[in-house]
């Protein structure tokens, strides 16, 4: 505790020369002014004092006030309050405005002593402990960080994979080659016109990506048929969006997607399948979808006819507005220029596979 400096406030000369006289032949350096605004003026300048002893009466700024000052203006350092026995309520008042301790005058030598030194181990405590956490809430910043990155790099790896399931799906049905990226990059066109937060149009996005990956299941000769598809053929087929949900529920970061792969082949009135879904009752996600793919198969070549125009798809859209599609969804997608769409197309038939 030696060298630790003290500022003792007292407007008595004869009890800030007793304070400062037990105190300096301890071992601390003990600073004697006779105000509050004194005593203001000088923790303003200099910040190294370890605690304040003030007197609770004093003219001028009294006790309390030069308290409340020094709590909000220095608040690590303790104050303890000097007052006579007549003043005990005030000195109670102090202690419930934040003073640390208070001595009744008269006092002894070894009583100002121990409660000066338990202020100084409370200080020292209090500082150790803020060290603590602030090099605890850095270790943390530090290790959350890490964390953050790995999580990043498993993410993209993550989506490497889904991209490779896609690629591996539009090789098994060559029909729609390219479909599985073009249909993702409509989706996200229109989630962000609809200003949607960044993670949920990253879950529609993979939801999109992945919305035929039930068509693993399908066997080939059904879905490579050049013919119509029987009855019973077309009832296996649209079992596809109910495999593919069973396939990534199961994955926890896919189970927000398989809701939309789930839901991809719903129709605004209610007339899709699997489960009947009608309007608000089918995901968002799966809204947007449905306008994004039927869009892109309108606009691009099918062994059975030539790719329509991008305006002639957007007519199409409009034209089954508020029965297959959400109507507000659509006019989102008609504000969206036609360049734009052209040119998502442009920039997925030029990307060099990987």
């Amino acid at each position: 505790m030696a060298n630790e400096r003290i500022l003792v406030v007292d407007d008595e000369t004869t009890i800030r020369e007793l304070i400062c006289s037990i105190l300096t032949q301890a071992g601390f350096d003990c600073r004697p002014v006779t105000s509050g605004r004194e005593a203001l003026a000088l923790l303003h300048s200099d910040d190294s004092y370890s605690m304040v002893l003030s007197d609770l009466i004093m003219q001028g700024m009294d006790g309390l006030s030069l308290l409340a000052r020094i709590r909000q203006e220095h608040p690590d350092i303790p104050v303890v309050m000097v007052t006579a026995v007549h003043d005990i309520s005030i000195a109670l008042a102090a202690i419930r405005n934040g003073a640390y301790d208070y001595l009744l005058k008269p006092f002894e030598g070894e009583q100002l002593l121990a409660i000066v030194h338990r202020a100084m181990e409370n200080r020292r405590l209090k500082q150790e402990n803020l060290a603590y956490q602030t090099k605890l809430e850095s270790l943390v910043a530090a290790r959350t960080e890490l964390l953050r990155r790995a999580l990043a790099d498993l993410e993209r790896s993550y989506d490497i994979t889904l991209e490779a399931l896609g690629d591996a799906l539009d090789l098994k049905d060559a029909e729609t080659e390219g479909h599985s990226k073009r249909v993702t990059a409509f989706t996200i066109a229109i989630a962000r016109a609809m200003e949607l937060p960044h993670d949920h149009i990253r879950v529609m996005a993979r939801g999109a990506f992945l919305h035929d990956i039930g068509k693993m299941a399908i066997p080939d000769a059904i879905l490579r048929k050049p013919g119509r598809l029987s009855p019973e053929e077309q009832e296996i087929m649209r079992q596809h969006a109910q495999l593919g949900y069973r396939m990534l529920r199961r994955i926890p970061f896919l189970r927000e997607a398989a809701d939309i792969v789930y839901s991809h082949q719903e129709r605004f009135d209610g007339t899709g399948y699997p489960r009947g879904l009608k309007g608000d009752q089918i995901p968002l996600g799966a809204r947007i979808f449905a306008i994004a793919d039927t869009f892109d198969a309108i606009t691009s070549d099918r062994p059975y006819r030539a790719a329509q125009s991008i305006p002639a798809g957007r007519r199409e859209i409009e034209r089954y507005s508020g029965r297959q599609f959400d109507p507000e969804i659509v006019q989102v997608f008609l504000s969206i220029s036609e360049q734009i769409w052209q040119d998502l197309r442009t920039e997925i038939e030029v990307q060099p596979p990987r």
